[in-house]
């Protein structure tokens, strides 16, 4: 038993015994030895967070397929899983063998005449070839050739080294789909199990807030989606335009790029900017330019809107999610900020209503977009 005697006041003491310093000491112990067991299985927690994430989004579709089988199929969710994901692989197997043998070709092409570009630029009469020539930078640019057709060479021999990232890569992508599918058919069975160890009178409350929390991930995915189409939509006029081959397969990549937040159309902009490299370098500078300004326009006026409406969150809670969960978690922060935020803020309506501090009407307003009033008629 330890006892703390102030300097200023002998005659106070304050007695804490050995069973609570021990308490103390447990729970720093048990605390530090958490912290370094999520650090080691942080990749893990990863995968399994992607795979939650995934079963909530995926389990409106399937719940909905399973209840339109015909027959005797009706309701069952294993059957429904099963031709979700033989269409997905379908669609998929298909998008691959319409654009990976076309594009490893012309990458091929690119590579090998990749120096030759630089040749040609020094040559012809164009404004880049007499400012090359005035300023006698020959010697520079034949330096920059050679070392182009180096570097480009010895693609294969690195790629190799790669190959550990890959198999790797696949393993985690293999992983998350096992887990998504194992959770979509497991999801209700653990949901009754979760529901029968809450008292009785919660389940009524806990139930209402999954069924608010699937909501707003419900539409922070169709929201996604729609963005993802928009997109999709509005790039194919600029290539063909600019007669970029395989125009309608760069659309199906932009659309599964834009479905990933923040960064995919950073990715599809890389991708499709390259294979318009491939027809001219002016076409990749415009078609680029022109992906920077959409993906600008979206990201300012676009999105927050669109995910504002979705997930019943004003435009500014959307964007401060998303710079939030960039800023904490990266890339994974950025996918989940929104649902987060959206599953958040209906926790924090809950227990203000619950413990009658404020009315959630009144928070809604604060929290919930204006819809814009009609136009008045003037005669």
């Amino acid at each position: 038993m330890a006892r703390l005697f102030p300097s200023d006041n002998p005659d106070f003491e304050v007695t804490v015994s050995t069973r609570t310093v021990l308490r103390i000491i447990g729970l720093v112990a048990l605390s530090i030895i958490a912290f370094a067991a999520i650090r080691q299985s942080v990749h893990t927690l990863t995968l399994i967070g992607i795979a939650v994430f995934l079963s909530l989004a995926f389990n409106g579709p399937v719940r909905w397929l399973a209840n339109h089988l015909p027959g005797r199929s009706r309701g069952s969710r294993a059957l429904a899983t099963g031709i979700s994901i033989f269409i997905i692989a379908v669609m998929l197997a298909g998008f691959i063998a319409a654009i990976v043998p076309p594009l490893v070709k012309q990458t091929s092409s690119f590579i090998d005449a990749a120096p030759g570009l630089l040749e040609n630029i020094k040559n012809q009469d164009s404004g880049i070839g007499k400012f090359i020539r005035d300023q006698n930078l020959e010697g520079q640019v034949n330096k920059l050739a050679s070392q182009l057709s180096s570097r480009l060479g010895d693609i294969g021999g690195s790629a190799f080294t790669t190959l550990g990232t890959i198999g790797s890569s696949i393993f985690a992508t293999l992983t998350v789909i096992v887990l998504t599918v194992m959770m979509i058919l497991e999801g209700p069975h653990w949901r009754r199990i979760f529901l029968q160890l809450i008292p009785q009178r919660h389940t009524d409350r806990t139930e209402r807030l999954a069924h608010d929390m699937n909501k707003v991930i419900r539409g922070f995915v169709n929201g996604q989606v729609v963005l993802a189409a928009i997109a999709s939509l509005l790039i194919v006029p600029i290539l063909f335009i600019m007669h970029v081959p395989y125009p309608l397969a760069l659309m199906v990549i932009v659309f599964i790029c834009g479905l990933i937040p923040m960064v995919g159309h950073t990715i599809g902009a890389i991708i499709v900017t390259t294979v318009a490299l491939f027809e001219s370098p002016l076409s990749a500078i415009i078609v680029l330019t022109y992906y920077i300004l959409y993906q600008q326009i979206e990201n300012y006026a676009v999105q927050p809107r669109i995910q504002a409406n979705s997930t019943n969150m004003s435009p500014l809670l959307v964007f401060i999610a998303v710079i939030l969960g960039a800023s904490f978690g990266g890339l994974l922060g950025a996918l989940v900020a929104i649902p987060v935020a959206g599953c958040l803020r209906i926790v924090v309506l809950d227990y203000l209503e619950y413990r009658n501090i404020i009315s959630s009407e009144t928070l809604k307003k604060v929290t919930t977009p204006k819809k814009p009033k009609p136009a008045k008629n003037r005669a």
